[in-house]
């Protein structure tokens, strides 16, 4: 689904931490990228203003720079964490959080604070900060859809690409406690127009 979006415009060293990352682990990066054009396209479809849309993308394409802190041994791992890897993994927004306060970006903190709480859930039940429903960044709670959406259409070593009807199953059924629902029919209806245009 290349073809929906544009390429992300970045600045010198927003382009450098973006290339870092994709020399740690390349998946990551082109996870990230998509997660950026997915974010988007949903915040487009919320009307969200034009200095919105780019921290957005900003925020989605950093939502996961933070695992460059993370050892080798549990980011490259070919197959499913254990619960104390994965308690390791969740220092990740936090470590992203502190990343790109460090660019210096025109719109910094709002940045920072989508790439922190990207893992919180509408519910309460995330992290790091266990914060709910509205009280988590609106760009955040794009980015959480979108990065939900790309994991599950994408393959990983672990685990095969699942087709976009059946994703939109799963992530409708976590309308309201992982995501948000708003967000969630906001993507269906994207997913719809794509699919009615022949894009997947």
């Amino acid at each position: 689904m290349k073809e929906l979006f544009p390429d992300l415009q970045l600045d010198p060293g927003s382009r450098a931490l973006g290339a870092a990352l994709d020399e740690r682990d390349h998946y990551t990066q082109c996870h990230s990228q998509r997660v950026a054009g997915f974010s988007r396209l949903i915040g487009l479809a919320c009307g969200l203003e034009q200095a919105d849309l780019e921290a957005l993308e900003l925020g989605a394409f950093f939502h996961d720079i933070g695992k460059i802190g993370i050892p080798d041994h549990i980011l490259l791992k070919p197959d499913r964490f254990t619960d104390e890897e994965m308690e390791v993994m969740k220092d990740h927004p936090v470590k992203g959080e502190s990343i790109v306060r460090q660019l210096g970006l025109q719109a910094g903190d709002q940045v920072a604070r989508a790439v922190r709480h990207h893992h919180e859930h509408f519910d309460g039940g995330g992290y790091p900060d266990g914060l709910r429903g509205e009280n988590i960044p609106i760009l955040s709670r794009i980015i959480s859809v979108a990065d939900s959406f790309d994991a599950m259409t994408e393959a990983r070593p672990y685990l095969e690409a699942r087709p976009a009807v059946e994703v939109l199953a799963i992530i409708s059924g976590e309308a309201g406690t992982k995501l948000d629902p708003y967000l969630v029919h906001k993507l269906r209806r994207l997913v719809s127009s794509w699919r009615d245009e022949g894009g997947g």
